[in-house]
């Protein structure tokens, strides 16, 4: 569905109260997803997007050391091992029984198969051409027709919402993991955080929906208007509508996790590297390079 393929979505909690279902059926459609190979497609970029956002941060000045802890700490806490856990539980709580059949039969289907290909297709592009999708210079070949039932299909997959939701729920979970790691109040941090999510979540959607339509037609360019009409109705029967709803739950919980992970292992690594540059005792501490960790972690990060 997308490129971290994406996410928690509000509508989420009206399917999560009836049932559930075991994790050996959840992680059969996940597999008929092809969840796996969409979230690594991801994961090789994550340590040169989060050094990215701490480097942009210009609160809180890092130095080059600093940025290397960042690095590495991405690397160790985006994981498709840190991922699948917390994903799969969250994928089987948010599923139905029934629901689910119709899920396994749509995405086994001859359409269903097209189009999990063509989401690990859109995955595995290289970050130029993502960013030449999306920022129109990479254009599939399209009509009024098409165009209509392409906006309707984001609109009903809940593409650009749940990409936001991904990024910022990612964002937070760094901040808390950061501040948890270093020895400071996760609590203050969490809810700066998510206030500044919040605030930022309206500006987000309405700045990315249009390239996240542009790079979810492009990835569906080899699917017909009828394929996207059935897609449609898919996505808008109930069934379609739970599986969106327990995705967008998976893969939030997936990416809070390795964004805790990430923020842990780098609060740790931060608090270590102050300590080791505090003068001795007597001395003025004027020339330590001590940062705020907590507040150094992205609050609300830009689209893939």
């Amino acid at each position: 569905m997308l490129r971290f393929s994406l996410l928690m979505l509000v509508a989420a909690g009206v399917y999560a109260a009836d049932s559930g279902v075991d994790i050996d059926t959840a992680a059969n459609l996940y597999q008929a997803g092809q969840v796996r190979a969409q979230v690594q497609a991801s994961l090789g970029a994550m340590p040169a997007h989060v050094r990215q956002l701490f480097a942009a941060d210009g609160a809180n000045k890092l130095s080059e050391q600093q940025l290397a802890a960042v690095t590495a700490a991405a690397q160790r806490g985006f994981r498709i091992d840190v991922f699948e856990p917390p994903a799969l539980s969250a994928l089987a709580a948010n599923l139905d029984p029934a629901g689910v059949k119709k899920s396994q039969a749509f995405l086994e289907s001859d359409l269903g198969r097209r189009m999990v290909a063509a989401d690990v297709a859109a995955a595995q592009l290289d970050e130029a051409s993502i960013d030449k999708v999306m920022d129109g210079s990479l254009v599939a070949p399209s009509t009024p027709e098409r165009d209509a039932l392409m906006d309707k299909l984001e609109r009903a997959s809940q593409y650009t919402e749940s990409t936001v939701q991904i990024f910022l729920t990612m964002g937070q979970a760094v901040a808390t993991g950061t501040a948890t790691g270093s020895g400071m109040d996760p609590i203050a941090v969490t809810e700066r955080a998510r206030k500044s999510g919040e605030a930022s979540r309206a500006g987000l959607q309405q700045n990315m929906r249009e390239p996240l339509r542009r790079f979810m037609a492009y990835g569906y360019r080899d699917l017909s208007n009828a394929d996207l009409k059935h897609l449609l109705s898919f996505f808008e029967s109930p069934a379609g509508k739970r599986y969106t709803a327990a995705y967008i739950a998976a893969m939030s919980a997936g990416f809070d996790a390795m964004g805790r992970r990430c923020g842990e292992e780098l609060g740790e690594s931060l608090r270590e590297l102050a300590q080791a540059q505090m003068p001795p005792e007597g001395m003025s501490p004027a020339g330590s390079a001590e940062a705020a960790p907590g507040e150094a972690a992205p609050q609300a990060p830009p689209h893939p």
